[in-house]
């Protein structure tokens, strides 16, 4: 059988939309005969982390509508069924819906994404019921090793590729050194997994921070969702810091960089993750969304194509785009990505209503994707597979926001389209 990707319309993505939303689970046709090999996927539809899943709907009518016809594995069609479960943006919720997806509806492979608040809590309850699991959009180190991972032993059921700490220190870094500053930074780290990991005294920021001649002002973790950040910006002042950086929720951004300016703080730089990856951020700071910085995992200027659809990086962008009338996002892609290496496995398992099949499938993956090459077996621990990442600053131009790549020195390949400016204060 052959795969053909249609063209998502924006009825079709409209009645996706209404179905994510409604239900829990959406089966493709069902044929006679055939036996069915359902699909777990948790992801934040609501909570903080929702912006995250604002192209859930669209991805999984992407894949149903090629689906419908089945998956032949082995000469052989099966049905696929992809059960869908909010995870709320909670660990505690994320956790509770993926066993509800192992025991309850038996899915024979469960998927996840968007922060370790997702992926580690899921990829534990997988790897507790030998279920196959795969995830991204999680730095790996948050991800393997916030789940207690050994890189002598790694995991057995579960499967994670995005890239890591030193990816994103490199970028920032790269950054800064493109910018004219005392080198004094300011951190804003909360109190999660992803600050918890890019705080962390040996893998995270500081170390590294402190060998290229940078002052860290660190004024310790702060809770998820506060309202005030007097504290961090009145040490931030004192210390005379010029770069801001932190992994942080877009709620908890945009109250920092409102209280910033009224209490006349102005940085030269600010290279924030997780809040600044999405225009939607940029859009409701105003002109003060211009010439922000943040890691850039994807874009339609990125050189690769999906091995599911045919899609070019901007043909993906493009059809996204008309067909929700939404601008592009980076997890856009890595959640096509997802579904893109989850199907590959499954076409080449010998038997895919064997779990241990499934599982091995996956872990002999090598495969070219919307994100770049995906290869578990290339790694640094067991089962991580790292993808690109470069740097990027936003630009408002027609009073929309554009991100424009600045920083690719770790990766070549994908072009610069701008250079640095510093924020006007």
């Amino acid at each position: 059988m052959t795969l053909k990707t249609k063209h998502v319309t924006r009825r079709q993505f409209t009645k996706g939309a209404a179905i994510v939303a409604g239900t829990a689970a959406m089966p493709v046709r069902a044929f006679a005969g055939t036996d069915t090999i359902k699909i777990g996927f948790v992801t934040p539809q609501t909570g903080p982390l929702a912006v995250f899943a604002e192209s859930d709907a669209y991805v999984l009518e992407q894949f149903r509508t090629s689906l419908a016809d089945g998956l032949e594995i082995n000469g052989k069609t099966y049905n696929i069924e992809i059960i869908v479960k909010d995870s709320q943006s909670s660990s505690n919720r994320a956790a509770g819906v993926a066993q509800e997806l192992i025991l309850d509806d038996e899915v024979h492979m469960i998927l996840a994404t968007s922060t370790p608040d997702t992926t580690n809590p899921v990829a534990d309850q997988a790897e507790l019921n030998e279920v196959p699991c795969i995830t991204n959009d999680t730095p790996w180190q948050p991800h393997f090793f916030g789940r207690q991972g050994d890189p002598k032993v790694g995991f057995d059921w579960t499967f994670h590729f995005f890239w890591g700490l030193e990816d994103v220190i490199s970028v920032f870094t790269g950054i800064w050194e493109k910018a004219d500053t005392n080198k004094v930074v300011g951190a804003l780290w909360p109190n999660d997994p992803d600050g918890n990991g890019w705080s962390d005294p040996n893998l995270g920021f500081p170390p590294v921070l402190d060998k290229l001649g940078y002052t860290l002002v660190d004024p310790g973790r702060y809770q998820v969702m506060s309202d005030d950040f007097s504290a961090q910006i009145s040490a931030f002042k004192s210390a005379g810091v010029e770069i801001v950086t932190g992994v942080v929720p877009p709620p908890d951004f945009a109250t920092f960089w409102l209280q910033a300016a009224q209490q006349d703080f102005h940085p030269k730089v600010v290279t924030v993750g997780k809040a600044l990856e999405f225009p939607q951020v940029i859009s409701s700071l105003g002109d003060r969304g211009a010439g922000l910085t943040v890691e850039v995992w994807w874009t339609p200027e990125h050189p690769y194509s999906s091995g599911f659809s045919g899609q070019s990086s901007a043909e993906l962008a493009a059809d996204y785009e008309a067909a929700t009338g939404n601008p592009w996002t980076m997890p856009l892609a890595f959640k096509h990505s997802l579904f893109e290496v989850a199907i590959d496995a499954l076409k080449r398992t010998k038997d895919p209503m064997d779990p241990a099949s499934i599982r091995d499938a996956i872990r002999t993956t090598d495969y070219a994707s919307i994100v770049g090459p995906v290869n578990f077996q290339t790694g640094p621990v067991p089962n991580i597979s790292k993808t690109p990442l470069v740097g990027g600053q936003w630009e408002i131009k027609d009073g929309k926001p554009v991100l424009k790549i600045i920083e690719n020195g770790d990766h070549a390949a994908i072009p610069t389209t701008g250079k640095i400016s510093l924020i006007e204060g």
